[in-house]
C-alpha cells in the first residue's frame, strides 16, 4: 500500500510573483534552481521515495505545470493553504502527506524517516521540524523563522503527514485561524489566553502545545524532528535561492 502526497505550489500573484518575477517564469513554482524548476525537485523525490504515491498538485492555474514531464494530478486552490489542503483532503482523503513546491532541497531519506517516526507515534497529524541547534549545524547561515517553546526551539519543515480522518478538525481550527489572521484578539480567543500568556513568557513546553491543539481538535499531534537542518530550508525569498543553490552545488 502506498502513500499518497500533495505539493501545495499555489501562488496568487502568478507571474508577478517576486521570485517569479526575479526567475522570468510564469509562476513560482517554476523558479529554475541548480537548472531545474523548483517543483520539478519536489515531484522527483517523491517520486524517488519508497513507497509514496501517487502524486497530486494544488495549483491555481492548471496550465503552468504543462510542461513537466512527470506523473501528478493537478488539484484546485482555495484562497490560502489551509483551504487547498481542505480541498485536498475531501478529493484524496486520508492518510496523507503534504510537502510544498518550494522545497528543492527535499530528500527521500528525510521522508521516509518522517513517516516511520510518524506512525510510531500514532498520532493523527504529524508536523516536521528542524530542532534550532540541528539548523545551525548544517546551514549555519540561514535565517529562519523559529517558534520558541520551554523546552526546544524549532522551524517548521514543510512536511506534513494527516494519518487519520481526525486530522481534518485540525485543518478546521488551522482554517479559522487564517480567516482571523488580522483579529488577533479573535485569534487568542481561539487558541487560549493562557496558553498564549504562556508562550510570550517562555513557559510554554511542547507536550502543553500539542496537548491544547488535541483538546480543541480531538486530534492527536506530534512534532517529529528531522535531523538535517537542510530540512527547514524553502525558498521564500532572494536569499534562500541563493542559499539554496549554494547547498545544491556543493552536494552535487
Amino acid at each position: 500500500m502506498t502513500l499518497p502526497a500533495l505539493v501545495l505550489a499555489g501562488s496568487r500573484d502568478g507571474a508577478q510573483d517576486p521570485l517569479a518575477r526575479l526567475g522570468k517564469v510564469g509562476h513560482k513554482a517554476l523558479l529554475p534552481v541548480g537548472g531545474r524548476p523548483m517543483i520539478d525537485r519536489v515531484l522527483s523525490t517523491l517520486e524517488q521515495t519508497d513507497g509514496i504515491g501517487p502524486v497530486s498538485v494544488s495549483i491555481e492555474d492548471h496550465a503552468a505545470l504543462r510542461t513537466l514531464e512527470r506523473p501528478f494530478t493537478c488539484l484546485p486552490t482555495a484562497s490560502g493553504p489551509s483551504g487547498s489542503v481542505a480541498l485536498a483532503l475531501e478529493a484524496l482523503g486520508t492518510p496523507l502527506l503534504i510537502t510544498t513546491a518550494d522545497h528543492p532541497l527535499l530528500r527521500p531519506s528525510w521522508i521516509t524517516a518522517f513517516v516511520r517516526e510518524a506512525n510510531q507515534s500514532d498520532c493523527d497529524l504529524a508536523v516536521g521540524v528542524a530542532l534550532k541547534a540541528t539548523i545551525v549545524r548544517d546551514v549555519p547561515h540561514t535565517r529562519r523563522t523559529y517558534i520558541r517553546l520551554r523546552d526546544m526551539t524549532f522551524s517548521g519543515c514543510n512536511l506534513f503527514l494527516m494519518r487519520t480522518p481526525k486530522a481534518r478538525a485540525v485543518v478546521t481550527l488551522w482554517q479559522s485561524l487564517e480567516r482571523d489572521r488580522k483579529r488577533p484578539l479573535k485569534m487568542a480567543r481561539t487558541l487560549g489566553y493562557g496558553i498564549l500568556l504562556r508562550a510570550l513568557l517562555g513557559r510554554l513546553s511542547s507536550t502543553a502545545l500539542v496537548a491544547r491543539f488535541s483538546q480543541l481538535t480531538g486530534a492527536k499531534v506530534a512534532l517529529i524532528p528531522i535531523d538535517d537542518g537542510r530540512a527547514a530550508v524553502d525558498v521564500d525569498k532572494p536569499q534562500d535561492l541563493e542559499l539554496v543553490e549554494m547547498l545544491l552545488a556543493r552536494s552535487a
